[in-house]
């Protein structure tokens, strides 16, 4: 073994600079294939990555995993500064056992639980560090755990020695879209020998807090840029604006809501518009609910295709390029002005809905909307009927996310 071996690099993400707030477990190999010296590495290696994540309970909380019979050595609430994880990664004591990643299936049921100290609001995050190659199968476990919505990465040391290899199970694993949720190599590092280990803490950390990149956390619930484009005219009245108003909120109670999570802008539209709120303003559900609650009845005329420009131009030219553009339109009436140019310049960038009641155009509304129109245009006779779309709006959001190809 050289102590030269690089690290295979692939492009690194740009840091985003905000805090790393990330829940992060790490599946350390205790099989006594690995032997002392190198499982002594690789608590120095996983000590270096406590110290270098800057463990904090505003910050990233880490724990630690031993398999091949997986045991919680740390879990995510025992420490709350890097000092003292790191002198505990000191004492971990090595189990023995094959080399298996069955530890999959134990962190995706027991390990990210409240009571172990996830947060909720930070991804999750395992790292499998991998001394040679699995002796199980990981697909399934693998995949279960990531629809559970935990980032999977795999260091993989060296590969399978001669003993190994008649036990394996699965060769090029890490290849497979089944171990890790992206195949681009992002998910997986390979390191070449075990004394090259402490060179992959700054790629793999710069990774783990690339919180952006991290979509395997991502759901229809959670990855969204959504703006709501709302009339404001006089045929709505203050009453039914009210009515207007509850309906985007019990659409966005729906949501998982945070900077990193869905955000929420609004627009208000009459002759003229008025941005209510940005994408990122209200980063919590309660204020933004608040925050839907306190838009002040505008009235006048109706230009739904100036409006659906400035939503473009003041909300989605400042959208996160992760995020799904999502664009609800709701009108009770015919616009004064063109609508179908401007949808379909927001329609390359953007999903829209549009949400048509009492006088308005059913040629307009499908016009606004994304194709096919059946699945993102809605009318209904009454302001009082608007409720009904909730859940059929949610459904149709999840499902086109679900639909999209995740590698």
């Amino acid at each position: 073994m050289r102590e030269q071996d690089p690290v295979p690099r692939v492009p690194e993400p740009v840091s985003q600079g905000d805090p790393c707030k990330v829940d992060l477990a790490f599946l350390m190999d205790g099989s006594w294939s690995i032997g002392k010296r190198r499982f002594k590495i690789q608590k120095d290696f996983l000590a270096e990555v406590a110290q270098t994540i800057n463990v904090g309970v505003a910050g990233p909380m880490m724990g630690i995993i031993q398999y091949d019979d997986p045991v919680t050595e740390i879990s995510l609430k025992s420490y709350s500064n890097s000092r003292e994880l790191k002198s505990a990664v000191d004492k971990i004591m090595q189990k023995g056992g094959l080399s298996n990643v069955k530890a999959l299936s134990y962190i995706n049921k027991q390990y990210f639980s409240d009571a172990n100290g996830n947060r909720g609001g930070a991804p999750n995050v395992a790292v499998v560090l991998v001394d040679g190659w699995p002796t199980d199968k990981v697909e399934e476990a693998s995949r279960l755990a990531r629809e559970s919505g935990i980032n999977i990465f795999f260091v993989t040391i060296e590969g399978p020695d001669d003993n190994e290899k008649q036990n394996l199970v699965e060769v090029n694993f890490v290849d497979k879209p089944q171990a890790v949720c992206r195949t681009n190599g992002f998910y997986s590092l390979p390191v070449n020998s075990w004394f090259a280990l402490r060179k992959a803490v700054q790629p793999l950390v710069k990774r783990v807090c690339d919180t952006d990149r991290l979509v395997c956390s991502k759901t229809c619930l959670n990855a969204n840029d959504i703006a709501f484009v709302i009339d404001g005219s006089s045929s709505v009245g203050t009453g039914n604006f009210r009515t207007v108003l509850q309906f985007v909120a019990n659409v966005t109670r729906e949501f998982e809501i945070s900077d990193t999570d869905t955000r929420v802008g609004a627009v208000q539209y009459t002759y003229e518009q008025r941005l209510e709120f940005a994408f990122g303003q209200y980063n919590n559900k309660g204020e933004l609910l608040n925050a839907i609650k306190r838009i002040n009845y505008w009235s006048g005329g109706t230009s739904t295709g100036a409006a659906i420009t400035y939503a473009a131009e003041q909300l989605f030219s400042k959208s996160k390029p992760n995020k799904r553009k999502i664009m609800i339109v709701i009108t009770d009436g015919r616009s004064y002005d063109d609508v179908r140019a401007p949808a379909l310049a927001v329609h390359r960038q953007v999903i829209a809905y549009s949400i048509g009641i009492a006088w308005a155009a059913q040629d307009e509304l499908e016009y606004i909307a994304t194709d096919p129109d059946k699945e993102h245009s809605f009318f209904v006779d009454e302001f009082d009927n608007l409720y009904k779309f909730v859940p059929k709006i949610i459904h149709n959001i999840c499902q086109e996310f679900n639909s999209q190809p995740r590698n």
